[in-house]
């Protein structure tokens, strides 16, 4: 059974999970079954069941991971058709975005605390709004654990693709602005990809805007906010 550990089957197998996990939601419209959560565990299964080293099923993933920074760059498009308006409300928009990434760092922080974590897992948990090639960044900048930040950042993203559309309805926010933006900030890129998904272009490239303003902030802030609070 040597093909199971082709690095092509491996990666036809990673697609396949993922469409089907896909169609899976789409039938039954549970949002608990997000299709990348799905995806892992198909995975996860498949390689305990098969024995295969995750080492050797990387070598198929790196292929998406490859992928996976020029994908994040094309979310720049329909942010690019939006251009005029974003241009009309920039203050407020960038106010906005400041509140959030400060918001998202601080209170990380102040539950990590509570909950007594590790200094280093504290350092590693606060980017876990930003896009994993950012957050890991950031995270081995401030002295964090980047693989944690990996880790942390996934499920920051699935949770806010489940369930940040459901807050945001609850907090009675109807804008497009509003409701894309705080989508962005909270879950990255795979909010975003939601919100295109499930509320269309407009939602989805103010989402685009809070992804990329959140990522850029945060880089920006983790090396002043994290020593006042006693990191660092």
């Amino acid at each position: 059974m040597e093909f199971l550990q082709n690095k092509y089957f491996l990666l036809a197998l990673t697609f396949a999970a993922f469409i089907g996990a896909q169609w899976i939601r789409r039938r039954t419209g549970v949002a608990l079954l997000n299709p990348i959560l799905v995806s892992i565990i198909v995975i996860v299964l498949f390689l305990l069941l098969t024995g295969i080293d995750y080492d050797c099923y990387a070598e198929g993933g790196s292929y998406i991971d490859f992928w996976l920074k020029p994908a994040v760059v094309a979310l720049g498009v329909p942010l690019y058709r939006q251009l005029e308006s974003i241009r009309k409300q920039l203050l407020p928009l960038l106010l906005a975005e400041l509140a959030g990434c400060v918001a998202g760092l601080v209170s990380v922080v102040l539950v990590a605390r509570v909950l007594q974590a590790t200094p280093e897992v504290v350092l590693s948990l606060a980017p876990k709004a930003v896009t994993t090639p950012i957050a890991m960044e950031v995270s081995q900048t401030i002295g964090g654990i980047p693989a944690l930040t990996a880790a942390v950042v996934v499920c920051t993203g699935i949770f806010g693709s489940m369930a940040g559309f459901s807050m945001v309805r609850m907090n009675r926010i109807k804008s497009p602005i509003a409701g894309g933006l705080s989508i962005g900030t909270a879950s990255h890129a795979v909010g975003t990809a939601a919100a295109f998904e499930r509320r269309g272009m407009r939602y989805g490239a103010y989402s685009s805007l809070g992804l990329t303003l959140n990522g850029l902030l945060t880089a920006l802030l983790s090396p002043f906010i994290l020593p006042l609070l006693g990191y660092c």
